[in-house]
This record gives C-alpha cells, structure tokens and sequence, in this order.
C-alpha cells in the first residue's frame, strides 16, 4: 500500500487554561479566544506553533538527525533540505520574484475547540507597590485574567506525504504552462522522508507547548485519537470527533477507509476493550514502516 496522507484526528482534555488567548477586552481584562456558540478554541496558528515544538524536541533527541533543525517560526530559512519547518511548515519568501518563492505546507493543523460550551473563569491580579520611596505617584496594578475551567478539546493535524522533502516547479513557455517537474530536497539522505514523516506522527501525541500562552502546564496529550494512514489525499476523518458526529456517520467513515484500503487507528484511555492511545500509535508507526511512502520523484 502507498501512504499518500495521515490524518491524525484526537480529543485531549484541559483544565484551568488559557491555551490560547485573545485580545484584551474591557481595558485591561486579558481574554481567551471563543466561537460565537461559547466554546472557546485554540487558534490554528498556534496549534501549528506547538506541532513544530513538539518536532523541534523529538528532532533534537534524534539520532539521525544529521544537521537539521526547526527554524523559529519568525524566520524560516526556506532550505528545506536541512530546515524542518522550512520542509513541513512552508514558507513564503517575498524577495522573490516568481512563485519559487512560496512553498505550500505539506503538514496543516485545525483549531482546537472544546466540544461543549465552556465556563470561563476569571483571575483578579494584583501588582503591590511595595516601595514607598519609588514612583510614589503610580497607582497599584489591577487587571483580570480569564480561563477555561474544563473542556475536552477536539484538534486534527494532516500530512501531505508526497510533499515532504519536494518543491513542485512549473516550466512555461509563451506565457503557457508546458510541464511539471519536481525538486527532490533529499537526494541522498537515505531514509530522511520516512524520518519526517515519523517525526510528524509522533509529535502529534506530544504537544504541550502552551506555556507562552497559558502559562501553566496544558497539554494536548490525547485521550482519545484516530489515525489514519490514507490511500489519497482526504481530511475527511477529521469529522470523526466533531460534536455533531453520531454513531452512524462514524461507521461510515470507517467504512469509507476500508473501502479505499487506508489503515486506521483508534486508541481511547477510557475504554478498557479498546486499543490505548500509546499502542494506536506504536501499530500505526509500525504499519508505516511496513508499507510505502508515497513521492511523486521518480
């Protein structure tokens, strides 16, 4: 079987968070980004800022990591043979004048948003002014700081396999597009592609990078996951944890999966008769190893 997507699809669990806030509403009343419907949501920027730190770490333990690293997200350094962010992330660099200067993200993630109306919270923060002798003039400080009490946070994440480690370049001729041809960025790194792609899958499990934003300790370790290892490309699945999602239009998702011959996973720490999060992924890397990666270079 060839691998041409993973769709990664979980339910993680927070408490007293503020994974992601918004702008300050009411003065100096520091406020968490929520829908129109209540539930509060993680932005898909910063989902994707902690999906690269999460990569950031496992590449660093890596022992065939061989020179690569992920660039701060403020600057991409658009070598995507040794830069993973530059590789997975994208980029756009517009110093250039065609459109080799833009590289679409083979790895995209969703908002994470709490699958029921959230309670929100507030903190009353207080600055003293201990020193009487010093800026005696200033007022003490008051503000207030929101968080969610307790929400069950729906995220997915999604790869584009055939895009991993390759540049798609156009070939024109009389303003007309003649051929396609592709840049293959890891000609002679033996194994790399497989390599990203497994860093993508484990970093999936282990996103905890919210302290700039909440500063406490949020994880979005999932409680409940399905991982899929597709046939085409599809981010159907991301439906499977939705709200709205009976048990009806799960089996048809599955469904749907078997009838394409894409491998899936579903691991739930709640359920005792089910696979747990961990061996989801421990068969899901395992079945990644035992089939094909898709790549369009021949």
């Amino acid at each position: 079987m060839k691998i041409k997507s993973i769709t990664v699809t979980l339910l993680a669990p927070m408490s007293d968070h503020a994974a992601n806030r918004g702008e300050k509403l009411l003065g100096n009343a520091s406020s968490i980004k929520r829908r129109p419907d209540g539930r509060v949501y993680i932005s898909g920027q910063m989902q994707r800022h902690a999906l690269f730190s999460a990569i950031d770490r496992l590449n660093e333990d890596h022992p065939a990591r061989n020179g690569t690293y992920v660039a701060n997200g403020d600057g991409p350094s658009t070598d995507v043979a040794k830069d993973l962010r530059s590789d997975l992330g994208g980029y756009l660099d517009t110093n250039k004048d065609d459109y080799s200067g833009r590289r679409t993200a083979p790895a995209t993630a969703t908002p994470g948003v709490a699958q029921t109306t959230s309670q929100i919270g507030r903190d009353l923060l207080v600055r003293l002014r201990m020193d009487e002798s010093k800026d005696s003039g200033r007022k003490q400080a008051l503000a207030t700081n929101e968080f969610s009490q307790n929400d069950l946070m729906q995220m997915s994440f999604h790869l584009d396999v055939g895009a991993v480690g390759v540049t798609k370049q156009y070939e024109y001729k009389n303003e007309a597009h003649v051929a396609t041809t592709y840049k293959n960025h890891l000609a002679g790194q033996n194994g790399e592609h497989s390599r990203r792609v497994r860093l993508f899958l484990d970093a999936t499990r282990s996103i905890t990078d919210y302290a700039n934003q909440a500063r406490n300790a949020t994880t979005a370790e999932p409680q409940q996951v399905l991982i899929v290892l597709d046939t085409k490309m599809s981010r159907k699945a991301v439906r499977y944890f939705a709200p709205g999602t009976n048990a009806t239009e799960k089996a048809r998702i599955l469904a749907e999966l078997d009838n394409r011959e894409a491998l899936y996973f579903v691991g739930d720490d709640t359920n005792p008769d089910t696979l747990s999060v961990d061996e989801a992924y421990q068969q899901a890397l395992a079945a990644m190893d035992a089939n094909e990666l898709y790549t369009p270079i021949v």
